[in-house]
C-alpha cells in the first residue's frame, strides 16, 4: 500500500488522486478554522511559498471532530483561509480522522506513523510528512509549529 493509491475529494467535491503528487514532498495536515492552533495557517503558507518551487506541497484536510472547531461548508472554510491567511495551497473536503467513519487516508497515515496515542489523532493540526517516494516519514504534534518542522521538510527537498 502506498500514499499514491488514495483518492480524496477536494474542497469542491472533485476526486483527486494522490498519485498526482508523485515525486513531491508532502505535508498532510488536519486543520480547523476555530482552533487555538488556527494561526499556524500563516506559518504553513509561508513554508509553502518558500519551498513550493522545490517540489513541496501542503494538503489541508479540515476536520470538525475536535470540539466542532471546523464549522461551515468547504466553501466557507476555503474563503476564511484565503481571506484571513492568504492560503494558496490545496484544500480538501472536510473529513474524519478518527473513528468508524475515518477517511482511509488517515487510517493509512496513522498506521505508518502511529504517534503517542497509537492509532488516534490527538487534535487539530497534526501533521504527517511524506517523502518524494511516498513514504510517510514523520508525524508532528499539533504543538509543533510549521517553523519548528521546517528543517525536516528542507532535508527531504
Amino acid at each position: 500500500m502506498s500514499i499514491y493509491q488514495f483518492t480524496v475529494k477536494d474542497a469542491s467535491g472533485n476526486d483527486v488522486s494522490l498519485s498526482d503528487y508523485t515525486g513531491k514532498v508532502l505535508l498532510i495536515v488536519n486543520t480547523a478554522t476555530g482552533c487555538g492552533f488556527t494561526p499556524q495557517y500563516e506559518g504553513l503558507q509561508s513554508m509553502y511559498e518558500k519551498f513550493g518551487p522545490e517540489g513541496f506541497e501542503i494538503l489541508d484536510f479540515p476536520c470538525n471532530q475536535f470540539m466542532n472547531q471546523a464549522p461551515g461548508t468547504n466553501e466557507e472554510i476555503v474563503a476564511f483561509c484565503k481571506g484571513r491567511f492568504g492560503v494558496t495551497f490545496k484544500q480538501f473536503s472536510k473529513i474524519k480522522v478518527n473513528g468508524k467513519e475515518e477517511d482511509p487516508l488517515y487510517t493509512f497515515l496513522k498506521k505508518e506513523q502511529p504517534g503517542k496515542l497509537g492509532s488516534r489523532i490527538k487534535w487539530n493540526f497534526t501533521k504527517f510528512l511524506v517523502d518524494r517516494r511516498g513514504n510517510v516519514v514523520a508525524r508532528f504534534a499539533p504543538t509543533d509549529t510549521p517553523e519548528s518542522i521546517e528543517s525536516s521538510v528542507k532535508e527531504l527537498l
